[in-house]
């Protein structure tokens, strides 16, 4: 017989530190930078940059360890044994990529924020990586749900955070109300599925909903469906975008480029885990809506980008901006694919978003690089680019060219040919067919930006400044660093391709 004593020793668990260890790490460094911005003097600001730096390398580090994958933590310890944090290869896949994707962007910021509030911008900056790092690991709705706000609510500060100027405040804005209607209309989803249920575990979720009672069913569709439409603002997805191009253009460089790798990828990540781990009763709802947004948006994306100018300031963000948007639909192709050909579709969506993460953020460098010079950002900016800063040049010549998927991009072609077949092999022809349209229509605007580079100004136009200005050396680190792992990836590209071949769960 169990006594008292015995029962209440049964709910008491160890935790398991290494696991949670990589964003806890985030936090902790955000505390410390936040307390050391009291006592440091302004001369000695810039420590606190590369302060924020050692800890995301320290966080990434401590994802080494874990690399077998399997490790849970926060379990139930009475009848079912779901766990509510798990470190298995998705969550550990993810985690390098966001906590990679913040160090970049913190590299891009150290020499960006001499006329921004230090101490607050890398505290800001650190708790929406420590977010974006737990998200992957959540296992029932309420860690997903708090994970997914810690990761977007230093996000609107992070936009807004250029004081005194008017079209940041503005795209701060315009982000916080689309993304708190966005978590609105996910938390009454979330609420409707806990009453259908009686559990927010993910687990738990895929086999209670597959028999519900045939007197909640209906509330339990609408919950899946909110749900998803949630997630649906945050991946920018069509007709979930309209905030992208405004955020972006007002954000600081650095910002607008974390938003669109790390800010993407945590969207992305919680609408895998719903959809495959949660709700595949639901496969045959949310499989063909995710069909019909996914080619919806790249659509949507490539068609607004052909429309820049590229004498209209800031065209080169605005043309990045409307860019992620279409590369948000190519990303949609393999989840709707699972819920046709299973979970294992889900590695090509990954595979994919390490590819995108690693020359979006290229291409951010060097629009970061010209904006030196450059406030204006224009497309026309770049013209005979390669005159002034042959290297730079290169180096975005070569991003560009793996975002439209052609040599020597070969990393790019091998992702879009991997989400092309998870939507053949799923039987979605339509869609490969509208995938392969959109590509061929994105090639015109990357290949005229990369045209751009390695020609002589226009007649009457100024042309770049041919007189050198000191380039920070972490600016110089980012560039170096997205450029060598493009090269390797397109040399090796089974490198991250294998995890369109494996099941991550």
């Amino acid at each position: 017989m169990t006594t008292a004593a015995e029962s209440a020793t049964s709910l008491v668990q160890s935790v398991d530190w290494l696991a949670i260890a990589p964003p806890l790490t985030a936090a902790a460094v955000a505390l410390v930078v936040l307390v050391a911005d009291l006592f440091v003097t302004e001369a000695r600001r810039p420590l606190l940059g590369y302060g924020a730096v050692a800890g995301l390398v320290a966080a990434l580090a401590l994802i080494i360890p874990l690399h077998d994958g399997d490790r849970s933590t926060f379990c139930l310890t009475t009848g079912s044994r779901a766990c509510s944090y798990t470190a298995d290869h998705f969550t550990l896949v993810i985690q390098a990529l966001v906590l990679g994707g913040a160090l970049l962007t913190a590299l891009l910021s150290i020499g960006d924020t001499r006329k921004l509030p230090a101490g607050e911008f890398w505290f800001l900056l650190l708790s929406s990586a420590a977010g974006a790092a737990l998200l992957p690991a959540a296992r029932d709705l309420a860690t997903l749900v708090v994970a997914l706000e810690v990761a977007s609510l230093p996000a609107f500060a992070l936009v807004g955070i250029k004081r005194g100027d008017r079209r940041s405040s503005e795209a701060a804005l315009k982000f916080f109300l689309s993304s708190v209607t966005a978590t609105a209309v996910m938390l009454l989803g979330v609420s409707f599925v806990y009453a259908a249920t009686g559990t927010l575990h993910l687990t738990d979720l895929a086999g209670r909903l597959g028999h519900v009672d045939p007197r909640l069913s209906t509330l339990a569709g609408a919950g899946v469906a909110l749900t998803l439409v949630g997630f649906a603002f945050k991946t920018a997805a069509a007709p979930f975008h309209f905030w992208v191009p405004d955020t972006y253009v007002g954000a600081p460089l650095p910002i607008a480029a974390y938003l669109s790798v790390v800010g993407k990828a945590v969207g992305f990540t919680g609408l895998i885990l719903v959809t495959v781990i949660a709700f595949p009763a639901y496969a045959e709802v949310w499989g063909p809506a995710l069909a019909v947004l996914a080619a919806l948006t790249m659509t949507v994306g490539n068609v607004a980008a052909l429309r820049q100018s590229a004498s209209r300031p800031r065209s080169a963000v605005r043309l990045l901006a409307w860019s992620s948007v279409a590369q948000a639909g190519y990303l949609l192709v393999p989840v709707a694919a699972a819920a046709y050909a299973g979970e294992r579709r889900i590695g090509s969506t990954v595979a994919y978003a390490l590819m995108y993460a690693v020359v979006n953020l290229g291409a951010f460098a060097v629009a970061a690089l010209v904006a030196r010079t450059r406030p204006g950002n224009r497309l026309d900016d770049y013209r005979g680019l390669y005159a002034t800063r042959p290297l730079a040049a290169l180096a975005l010549a070569f991003f560009l060219l793996c975002l439209a998927g052609l040599p020597p991009g070969i990393i790019g072609l091998f992702a879009k040919v991997t989400v092309f077949s998870a939507a053949v092999d799923a039987g979605l022809g339509w869609l490969a067919v509208v995938m392969a349209v959109n590509v061929v229509v994105a090639l015109y605007y990357y290949l005229q930006w990369t045209a751009a580079l390695f020609r002589a100004p226009a007649d009457g136009e100024e042309a770049a400044p041919a007189v050198r200005h000191r380039v920070p050396a972490p600016l110089t680190a980012a560039i170096v660093l997205t450029a060598a792992a493009g090269v390797v990836l397109s040399g090796a590209p089974q490198t991250v391709l294998r995890f369109a071949a494996v099941n991550l769960f």
